[in-house]
């Protein structure tokens, strides 16, 4: 990794990288990419790089569509699987790197729909409160094969969860933990999940906007490499019925710039959280429902979120509840700084930059109003009744992408922490999706009615 002009050209010239990949997301976080010769990133450092934002999913109107791309050279890398020297020493002549960037509106002001900015301006709210904000996400992803023009799951994988198995899916993971060891990214560990051909690969805990990078990368390096095995990988939250969908369960805790330690734990507390954790769990429950929207975003994100399949539906804490919606994770002992939340219910089709924004504008509020969370509930809440349930003022998420969109636009606080312009893209692109998938007939509506009607 480069944190210099001169530092990145020497790794070009090292690794003979004849091209760069300047890289974005869009709002719905779909990855871009502006590729010029290594001659131009000089330029594109100093200048910035022009392109047409128009085209780009809730950037710009075709009358404002010029702006401009800003290197961030600390996620300067080369391609793995792009190189420009082979295994036998020789020299390519397509070998890459890939830097991400922020976006720039012609004036020189960071780009309102912008996610990645959309992150760095909560974070700098943050900071200037005196916390920095660190984040683990865990993505979940579905290896299958292509037959026929469909997919399944992948063959000869019957393996559960942690299972130790030999097969494809197995060798495919290692190699794509060399693919994200090879862009700096630290894998701590990875396993097979619950479902077959579902998995699950770890990286090492850091501040938000490195881990939202790091997210980014993951997937297009996952896709990557699953691709060149003649296989798919999927972060689909849920791909198929009767099974365990995909999650990102979200680790979070604050650190305190001014006294070096984790302003999250609290040695004398039960849970080993400090009177700001709390709080900061309070912001969350209270937002749940209006940052749903953006932590699963698509209309299949709701087909996880049921009972019954280790995802969460009820809004609640706890410790060893993975019923919760918020798990606060065992520690070694003596380890204070490893004192965090867990949020389960994001999805890995998220943009993890919008994501990471919500979650901490979420979390803040609770700091900021001193807010309370409800007592921890321990036991399994998809055994509760409706009557217990509210009778102990447990709300639920919102059952479907529609809903959730209405409770976005009634949440003051998320609704603030994206931004007008991203706000209003978001939900225009949601509500589209959302009425073009109400208005389909499924096969299970045809096998259902279409005799019996």
């Amino acid at each position: 990794m480069a944190t210099t002009l001169a530092g990145a050209l020497k790794l070009a010239d090292k690794h003979n990288l004849r091209f760069v990949s300047l890289q974005f997301t869009d709002i719905v976080g779909q990855v871009k990419s502006v590729q010029v010769p290594m001659h131009q990133l000089e330029e594109a450092v100093e200048h910035g790089k022009w392109f047409d934002g128009s085209s780009i999913e809730g950037f710009a109107r075709i009358a404002e569509s010029d702006m401009f791309l800003v290197p961030d050279l600390d996620t300067f890398s080369p391609i793995p699987w792009e190189p420009g020297i082979g295994p036998d020493g020789a020299k390519s002549a397509t070998g890459s790197a890939r830097v991400i960037c922020d976006v720039f509106t012609p004036n020189g002001e960071p780009f309102a729909g912008d996610p990645r900015g959309v992150l760095k301006r909560q974070l700098e709210k943050a900071r200037k409160a005196g916390y920095i904000l660190n984040t683990g996400p865990e993505l979940e992803f579905f290896l299958l094969r292509r037959s026929n023009g469909s997919v399944e799951p992948l063959p000869h994988d019957a393996a559960g969860y942690f299972d130790l198995s030999e097969d494809l899916g197995t060798e495919v993971r290692k190699e794509m933990m060399n693919g994200l060891e090879a862009f700096g990214i630290k894998v701590e560990t990875a396993h097979h999940e619950v479902a077959t051909g579902q998995h699950e690969i770890d990286f090492e805990y850091a501040d938000a906007l490195r881990t939202a990078d790091n997210a980014v990368t993951f997937k297009t390096t996952l896709k990557a490499v699953a691709a060149s095995k003649g296989l798919y990988a999927t972060f689909m939250p849920k791909p198929f019925f009767g099974i365990n969908g995909s999650g990102m369960h979200t680790h979070q805790s604050l650190w305190d710039i001014k006294r070096g330690r984790n302003a999250f734990s609290d040695p004398k507390d039960p849970y080993g959280l400090s009177t700001m954790a709390r709080q900061y769990i309070a912001g969350t429950l209270e937002h749940a429902r209006g940052m749903i929207a953006i932590l699963a975003p698509l209309v299949n994100s709701y087909k996880r979120l049921v009972p019954g399949y280790e995802a969460p539906v009820y809004i609640g804490w706890a410790r060893i509840n993975r019923s919760a919606l918020i798990r606060i994770p065992q520690i070694s002992k003596g380890s204070l700084n490893s004192v965090r939340i867990e949020l389960r219910c994001p999805d890995p089709s998220s943009n993890p930059y919008l994501a990471f924004a919500a979650m901490l504008a979420a979390g803040m509020d609770g700091v900021e109003r001193k807010l309370t969370p409800p007592d921890a509930v321990e036991e399994n809440l998809y055994h509760l009744d409706a009557a217990k349930l509210e009778s102990r003022h447990i709300r639920q998420l919102p059952g479907t992408l529609r809903e959730a969109l209405d409770e976005l636009s009634r949440d003051e606080v998320i609704r603030d922490a994206l931004g007008d312009h991203v706000f209003e893209r978001f939900v225009e692109a949601k509500a589209d999706e959302w009425d073009e998938y109400r208005t389909q007939v499924s096969t299970w509506e045809v096998d259902r009615y279409l005799e019996a009607f």
